[in-house]
């Protein structure tokens, strides 16, 4: 069998893991032929990219707006082209604002469709569940919460693990990481995360930094390292810190800076699932601007007890979740001290974060490979 797959990522972490799939698809289909969109990885991996990934990289509602017809007209383009190159399933993989529309357009002329990556459907709007199996055949979870979600509205999704949970080691080298970020064996690290875009940062980082500089007077020598996601981030970041004492900026090397650091604080995201896998306890704080809480409040959006993954993959509060007007400088302080004076609270914490990590790791590209293979397997 040598078939056509059709691909489309947008963003670095959908081209890294459109790579990891197209790897896996390979062995299996050693001649199968791949095209789409994507980037530099992707295109590493084999894959014919008819428009690069950057293309659909575009945040915030200003911009969107602004870049909205081409974004149109793209999609438009795109959809027509896999159409006509008659591919044996369609891949779209994150972006799911593009992807989904483009699905379900070729869905209903026939094409066999997968969504890898299922949106936060276990947070927001359960609903979305059956809206997004119109889209798509079969829906592929980081999560292994997510399938029974989508099952309840008839829809076929597979729970294939979390790609970081492979990439990160079970026991990460902390010594190793110190090494590489120059920092001293023996010194107290804070590794302060306030988020990738640039609105979170201006929103989080001063009352961030408010806690760390509160948190020097009770951890003497305490070194803070702060990764910036970009050259933009780091501006608005060096805009927020000036030269504060005791604190370094990192172009990038967000993980290898939670691996060095005693504690991690951070926004809400994906940056609290990397610091569970890093296996380091964890302060979330996080603010959204007052009327998006007051809409989400008023229509009950958030179907979670938690925000925070650790959180919501334990069922239970493993780590501090300081929001809205919870999250200020003192008590997101008094957080962080806990983690570092009570060493038995931090070590409790160790088989409880390894336990989450082990459920992840499934070797998520692979597990993505066999679902791909058992739709194409079946007949239409």
């Amino acid at each position: 069998m040598s078939p056509r797959i059709a691909l489309c990522a947008g963003e670095t972490s959908g081209d890294q893991l459109g790579a990891g799939l197209v790897a896996a698809l390979r062995e299996r289909f050693p001649e199968a032929t791949f095209a789409g969109i994507g980037g530099d990885a992707m295109r590493a991996a084999g894959v014919d990219t008819w428009h690069d990934a950057s293309e659909l990289s575009v945040m915030g509602l200003a911009e969107v707006l602004a870049h909205l017809p081409r974004l149109l007209a793209l999609r438009k383009a795109f959809r027509q082209r896999v159409l006509d190159w008659r591919p044996d399933v369609l891949i779209g993989i994150d972006a799911p604002d593009f992807n989904l529309g483009v699905e379900r357009w070729l869905k209903q002329r026939g094409v066999r469709t997968v969504h890898d990556v299922s949106p936060s459907v276990w947070a927001w709007r359960e609903s979305r569940a059956a809206k997004i199996g119109d889209s798509a055949d079969r829906v592929l979870c980081l999560f292994p919460m997510e399938p029974p979600i989508y099952a309840r509205h008839g829809v076929d999704a597979v729970f294939i693990g979390h790609p970081l949970a492979d990439a990160i080691p079970l026991q990460p080298d902390r010594t190793a990481a110190r090494i590489a970020l120059g920092v001293a064996t023996h010194a107290r690290v804070l590794a302060v995360l306030p988020g990738s875009r640039l609105g979170e940062i201006q929103r989080m980082l001063p009352d961030f930094a408010d806690a760390a500089r509160r948190l020097a007077g009770d951890v003497p020598g305490l070194q803070v390292l702060v990764p910036a996601a970009n050259a933009g981030c780091r501006a608005a970041i060096d805009a927020v810190l000036g030269d504060a004492p005791g604190v370094r900026v990192l172009d990038g090397q967000a993980q290898t800076a939670m691996i060095a650091s005693d504690v991690v604080l951070l926004a809400s995201g994906t940056a609290a699932l990397e610091a569970m896998l890093c296996k380091r306890p964890l302060v979330v704080g996080h603010r959204i601007s007052g009327l998006t809480y007051a809409i989400v409040k008023a229509f009950g959006l958030l179907k979670s007890a938690h925000v925070s993954l650790p959180n919501i993959l334990a069922g239970e509060t493993l780590v501090p979740e300081l929001l809205q007007d919870a999250c200020t400088p003192e008590a997101l302080h008094a957080a962080l001290l806990h983690w570092f004076r009570d060493a038995d609270a931090v070590a409790a914490l160790q088989p409880r974060f390894l336990a989450l990590h082990e459920s992840l790791r499934r070797d998520a590209s692979a597990r993505a490979a066999e679902a791909v293979a058992g739709l194409l397997a079946t007949p239409r």
